[in-house]
């Protein structure tokens, strides 16, 4: 980095911004925006323009603007990232204004219209008239200020960064693979690259092949290549231990299992309108805590239990009633004797057909991804509402006689979608799983298809009862890594169409979210599905709710009868 380069602006950024920031020219001629660790200015323009850039996207990071609360509503919705950095960019440089005359010079051209991100956000999406930001604002990117840790340069390393990344390796590539590298080497031209093979007909392959030695000087190819090895470590700092290494899955098909177990499920492509097949590889991960079982209490719901009572889905027999739909011939055997005898016992000699028997699998699969952590307005996070909201469902249904099984779910790129394993069928809900459940903590990303799809073939194989249902808790973004916007949200649908093709309902709750009820059917689709602050909120109508989505089952089955 050069004295004279945007680099001289790095202290600027970090007092403005509160923590360690450096600065840098943005790639490929972008605008200006930050990812929360680097400052990205205008390529080539003038210093005084870079720091202007510098000063208002490290006054967004100071204010508070580019939080992950109101990062994530504008995820997907560039028009209203640009209405909402036109409103937090002027507040920002107001509030700066105090402390930094240059602030308040710059900011003194249109002067702030709003006292807070929150309200910054509600103007944005209303249709009040919002006037365009400079050129020098430059842009928000959502996905980079999410996908990025919240530390700086200079910043001590945290334990997911210290860890070794890589790319799976069993995960089949796809023709139209969107992090492929453009420049990738040869594979022919690698196998005349050893230090073992002649100079001469290297030199002359590479140039009848149309390439060209690497400027880093006239050593044999591979003489610089490092020889020491890399491994993982479970923390960082001065006592870091090697991780074990990781067992290598080499199943290619559906269903394939090595060592922890994998299975590889399609993705729907929503803009090609087809399936990418093998994209996805779900893990099953047996959960383990150490947290103590004294605190696996579990709130219990009368309301709730009192409605999913009512959840009759088999038919049972009652005898000896005084009416029904039929004569019970055993109950008029024994009035015919009982007259006989002289006694004069109650009539009772009908038999009534009731739904009263359960037949009812339910597999509850709790998102556990890093967007459970966002807090409501009175500091309890989603994934704490969420959580308690599957404890008490799981309860409250295996009391009834019904078969629970609870998991949660996240991910970390397409090759790694994790299903953790709180309850399985077999298991009963005691206090070690409620304390598994209650040492869950949420990270990483909701790649909610494969998700959906792995939660289905558990119930398929798993559940053993004629009506299955899958319940799913997330606040309905689903987002990783190339997952995101209406692509994410058509997987999503498409998976909970394939399940209910295969018999199995579909319900799906947001607990202590603020998704839109629009964003929910954007998610979801025809899926039953219902939002509020807490599971409360529901319980009056929850067999309404099984009810539906088990509806949804039969009236295809009539039609097709």
């Amino acid at each position: 980095m050069t004295a004279g380069g945007p680099g001289r602006f790095r202290l600027l950024a970090t007092f403005v911004g509160g923590r360690s920031l450096g600065v840098v020219e943005a790639p490929g001629g972008g605008p200006p925006h930050t990812d929360g660790r680097r400052v990205f200015v205008s390529a080539g323009a003038p210093a005084s323009q870079q720091r202007r850039e510098v000063l208002v996207q490290a006054a967004l990071l100071g204010a508070g603007s580019l939080d992950e609360r109101w990062i994530r509503a504008l995820r997907g919705r560039p028009k209203l990232a640009r209405r909402y950095l036109a409103l937090e960019g002027r507040r920002a440089l107001a509030a700066l204004g105090a402390r930094l005359p240059l602030a308040a010079a710059l900011g003194s051209d249109a002067p702030a219209t709003t006292a807070s991100a929150e309200a910054s956000l509600e103007r944005a999406r209303d249709r009040t008239p919002v006037e365009d930001p400079p050129a020098w604002f430059g842009a928000i990117r959502p996905s980079r200020l999410l996908g990025a840790p919240p530390a700086g340069p200079g910043a001590r390393p945290r334990d997911e960064e210290v860890r070794l990344s890589f790319r799976p390796t069993d995960v089949p590539e796809t023709e139209d693979e969107d992090d492929a590298e453009a420049g990738e080497e040869s594979r022919i031209l690698k196998l005349f690259s050893s230090p073992l093979s002649s100079d001469t007909v290297s030199d002359f392959l590479h140039k009848l092949l149309g390439s060209s030695r690497s400027a880093a000087g006239d050593a044999a190819a591979g003489s610089a290549m490092p020889t020491r090895s890399l491994r993982r470590v479970a923390s960082a700092g001065p006592d870091a231990r090697p991780l074990p290494v990781p067992v290598r899955v080499t199943g290619r098909r559906p269903g394939a299992a090595a060592g922890v177990g994998g299975a590889l499920y399609p993705e729907w492509d929503e803009h090609r309108k087809r399936y990418k097949p093998e994209h996805c590889r779900v893990i099953d991960f047996p959960l383990r805590t150490r947290a103590g079982v004294a605190a696996a209490g579990v709130a219990r719901d009368e309301v709730l239990r009192r409605r999913l009572t009512r959840l009759g889905l088999g038919p049972r027999v009652v005898r000896r009633q005084p009416d029904g739909d039929d004569l019970d011939i055993e109950a008029l055997t024994d009035l015919f004797v009982d007259l006989r005898a002289g006694h004069s016992p109650p009539e009772h000699v009908y038999l009534e057909r009731r739904k009263l028997d359960r037949n009812l699998g339910v597999l509850i699969l709790l998102d556990a991804s890093g967007s459970a952590s966002d807090l409501d307005p009175e500091g309890r996070s989603v994934h704490d509402h969420q959580r308690r909201a599957a404890a008490t469902l799981a309860v409250t249904l295996e009391e009834l006689g019904d078969r629970v099984a609870v998991y949660g779910f996240r991910s970390h790129g397409r090759g790694s979608v994790h299903l953790l394993a709180l309850k399985s069928f077999a298991q009963r809900f005691g206090a070690a799983g409620r304390a598994r459940l209650n040492g869950l903590e949420p990270s990483g990303f909701t790649r909610l298809g494969a998700a959906i799809r792995h939660a289905g073939a558990v119930i398929e194989k798993q559940a053993g009862t004629p009506h299955r249902l899958l319940l799913v808790l997330s606040d309905g973004f689903p987002y990783d890594d190339g997952y995101e916007s209406r692509y994410a949200e058509a997987d999503a649908r498409k998976a909970l169409e394939e399940l209910r093709a295969d018999g199995i309902a579909c319900l799906c709750l947001s607990i202590g979210g603020s998704t839109p009820a629009d964003a929910l059917q954007r998610v979801f689709g025809s899926a039953s599905h219902a939002s509020a602050p807490t599971l409360a909120g529901l319980s009056r109508r929850m067999d309404e709710l099984f009810l539906a989505a088990l509806q949804e089952l039969a009236a295809p089955r009539r039609r097709r009868a």
